[in-house]
């Protein structure tokens, strides 16, 4: 009976909290969906590190709105923004290769091949790096199916009917330990499966300062 009352108040929860938006968005005060929590998407490309934009240098793509540092970025941006906006909608590029929306974390990133991929933790970030080529061209083949579902769908989807290739954590740590067994995994909570995909939005642990620093919501 216990298991049941959990199962039905998870559902129950994922129908009020709705399928999602088909990208990476937090909201800002006036209820604009903002990618990247506000950081400029140019930046990882002409600064070579994250940097906080301004809701006066914006650019609405009707499902998404991204800030930017500056004029001079905005107008960067708007001149080619398939060149700028990051992969998968700014989900996680390592989750994106079992075909899951999930967390975003605009300090989290890397540049490879030209393109920009972010991902929702530290811990994403790794296991991304264990072999960039076959993340993306999974990532790449599976994204068709994902492009323009709502996170919350795509996800609990896929959780209920994982991709062939499916790892699990303790299958990409593992993997990690092999290449150097004297790295330490780092120490990282994740939140849990509730507020990843019920009650938080994408990017929740990076702008709340869940298990690492706070980089705080959108004005």
């Amino acid at each position: 009976m216990k298991m049941l009352k959990l199962i039905l108040i998870v559902v129950a929860a994922g129908w009020l909290a709705g399928c999602g938006s088909p990208y990476a968005t937090v909201p800002n005060r006036q209820g604009a969906e903002v990618m990247l929590l506000g950081y400029d998407p140019t930046a990882y490309f002409t600064q070579g590190k994250p940097v906080r934009g301004s809701p006066e240098n914006r650019v609405d793509m009707g499902t998404r709105t991204y800030y930017f540092e500056s004029s001079q970025s905005k107008a960067l941006f708007t001149s080619a923004p398939s060149k700028f906006e990051p992969q998968y909608g700014g989900f996680c590029s390592s989750g994106a290769a079992y075909a899951l929306k999930l967390g975003s974390d605009p300090t989290a990133w890397q540049i490879y091949e030209g393109r920009l991929f972010i991902f929702g933790d530290v811990l994403g970030k790794i296991a991304w790096q264990l072999d960039p080529k076959w993340n993306v061209e999974h990532a790449d083949r599976l994204w068709p199916e994902m492009r323009d579902r709502g996170w919350r769908a795509q996800s609990l989807m896929r959780f209920a009917n994982k991709v062939p290739h499916y790892k699990t954590g303790a299958q990409i740590t593992q993997e990690w330990k092999q290449k150097d067994p004297n790295m330490v995994w780092p120490a990282y909570d994740t939140g849990g499966m509730l507020a990843n995909l019920f009650t938080k939005p994408p990017g929740w642990r990076a702008a709340e300062g869940f298990s690492q620093p706070a980089l705080g919501y959108l004005p």
